[in-house]
């Protein structure tokens, strides 16, 4: 039974880091699209940008969390 449970654990941690190594190409793709009709400050935009960037070479390199959570703050930004 023990074993079947840690199974199942590791399954679905698999499945949520495969998940969340998909999603990050589509938030690129979300704030490339929102970039041209954003209204921002030109400090905003210098931040998106970098944000947009750190998160693709956090894709990148695997880390798919911190990639996450830069595209977020990006996306925030945008309010998209």
């Amino acid at each position: 039974m023990k074993i079947r449970s840690i199974l199942i654990a590791l399954s679905l941690a698999l499945a949520s880091g495969v998940a969340s190594a998909a999603s990050c190409p589509k938030e690129m793709k979300a704030i490339d699209a929102a970039l041209p009709k954003a209204k921002l400050s030109d400090a905003q935009m210098t931040e998106v940008k970098k944000l947009r960037a750190d998160g693709e070479a956090l894709h990148k390199a695997g880390k798919h969390a911190d990639s996450a959570a830069a595209l977020d703050k990006a996306k925030k930004i945008l309010g998209v």
